[in-house]
């Protein structure tokens, strides 16, 4: 039996006996059930004191349901603090982890205040942990991406951007945030400093040597040239000085494809504004694809909207039409159709070239951008191709705000789609606000 009851039982016989004795039954009944009432609110009045003062002594010691609930807090008491030591255990790996990155990284809240930091925060971005704790980083890190993010008018900065160190200029960071949470997100900087200067070196030579060989490699071909047109030339050196000459030609289309890229690369920002006739461009790129198609007799369909201009760079938009169209002459069998369509709808203008050759396996879809990358690296030499085209068109259309879109299936052929945004277009009687509804 609980100790409780039988101090209530024993309450109730003493308070019993005492009206027994004294005759007043209702009153010895009602003061001893007050005195156990009072007795027992000052246990409970111990147990709140105890628990308020939050110190390690053990509780009132009473039998009973005092002891119980003590007994029970007690054992709460020592399983939050062993949960509380392995979370400090967890939060002091997890600190020391974070320090050991070789990346600064920064918790934020709901509106970019700073709510955690690790060392490298200090070394790369000027942020010190807790000096910092809820200051806006907007206030330590100026950069429009960052001020975009945070104002939530651009959701692809997580894709990354590049700025200097705020502490240190000679160190050039990139910047990923991402959600982190129900309403924080997680910063990351990282010190990308020695890419930077390896892809600029790597782009340096590239242009550099491609302007040193440019001019012997003219001179060369001019002299081959004249060895062919020359009647004196032994005809039996004429097949090798045209050979000469044909790979000489390829050096020279490497080299200015080279020079291309070099010039895009370097020039990273929008294409210009100025008004580009395309129909008149991919008109002409036409008819020298049926030049270049020549014996293969390849069938060229083409379907221009004679209207549709665009704004942007002329000569860059020449040199990716060009490449896709003459890709497809190159590496499509003889006696196959090529289709090409500009048109406009809703959503943009779009160049189409498509034929009905072998294709491809879609797994090369993914590196055709890729420089000398080659899905078939004999044919490609024999056809003449430099494994650059596909790269400049990809550089074209990120200075253009367009996409470059590939489909293929072996067997039933390929097609390579330009896709610019409306903003691009300007019809030559046609508003643009007409594209728009359609």
């Amino acid at each position: 039996m609980n100790d409780d009851i039988k101090r209530f039982i024993v309450v109730i016989l003493l308070s019993f006996f005492a009206g027994l004795i004294t005759g007043m039954y209702l009153f010895c009944l009602s003061l001893g059930l007050f005195a156990f009432i009072c007795w027992q609110y000052q246990q409970y009045k111990n147990i709140l004191i105890w628990l308020k003062k939050r110190n390690e002594s053990y509780g009132p010691e009473q039998t009973g349901m005092v002891d119980d609930i003590c007994r029970e807090v007690d054992s709460i008491k020592k399983r939050h603090n062993i949960r509380e030591k392995k979370l400090g255990l967890y939060l002091k790996q997890f600190q020391n982890a974070t320090n050991a990155l070789p990346d600064a990284i920064v918790v934020l809240g709901e509106h970019g205040e700073i709510d955690w930091a690790n060392k490298k925060a200090e070394e790369y971005l000027g942020i010190i942990w807790p000096k910092d704790a809820s200051m806006r980083i907007s206030n330590l890190v100026r950069k429009n991406e960052l001020d975009n993010f945070l104002n939530g008018s651009n959701t692809h900065v997580q894709l990354g951007f590049e700025l200097k160190s705020p502490v240190n200029s000679q160190v050039q960071l990139e910047i990923r945030i991402s959600p982190y949470g129900e309403i924080q997100n997680l910063l990351v900087a990282r010190d990308i400093s020695n890419i930077v200067k390896t892809n600029q070196m790597r782009k340096d030579f590239i242009a550099n040597a491609s302007h040193e060989l440019r001019t012997p490699l003219t001179v060369i071909s001019g002299y081959l040239e004249s060895f062919v047109d020359d009647t004196l030339c032994p005809q039996e050196w004429l097949p090798y000085i045209r050979q000469m000459r044909s790979q000489t030609s390829r050096m020279q289309s490497l080299i200015e494809d080279l020079l291309t890229l070099s010039s895009l690369e370097a020039n990273q920002g929008k294409a210009e504004k100025d008004i580009v006739q395309v129909p008149i461009i991919i008109s002409n790129i036409v008819k020298e694809a049926i030049t270049l198609s020549g014996l293969s007799m390849h069938e060229i369909n083409a379907e221009i909207d004679d209207k549709l201009f665009i704004y942007g760079h002329q000569n860059q938009l020449y040199s990716a039409f060009s490449n896709i169209i003459f890709n497809a002459v190159r590496y499509t069998p003889e006696k196959t159709e090529i289709s090409i369509s500009w048109s406009a709808d809703e959503y943009g203008a779009h160049l189409i070239v498509a034929d009905n050759g072998n294709g491809f396996e879609k797994e090369h879809i993914p590196r055709l951008t890729e420089r000398f990358y080659r899905i078939d690296k004999g044919r490609s030499r024999e056809r003449g191709g430099t494994g650059l085209g596909l790269a400049i068109v990809k550089h074209v259309m990120v200075r253009h705000d367009a996409d470059l879109r590939i489909k293929s299936e072996p067997g039933k052929g390929s097609e390579f789609s330009c896709h610019f945004p409306v903003q691009r277009i300007m019809m030559n009687d046609i508003s643009k606000e007409q594209i728009l509804v359609g």
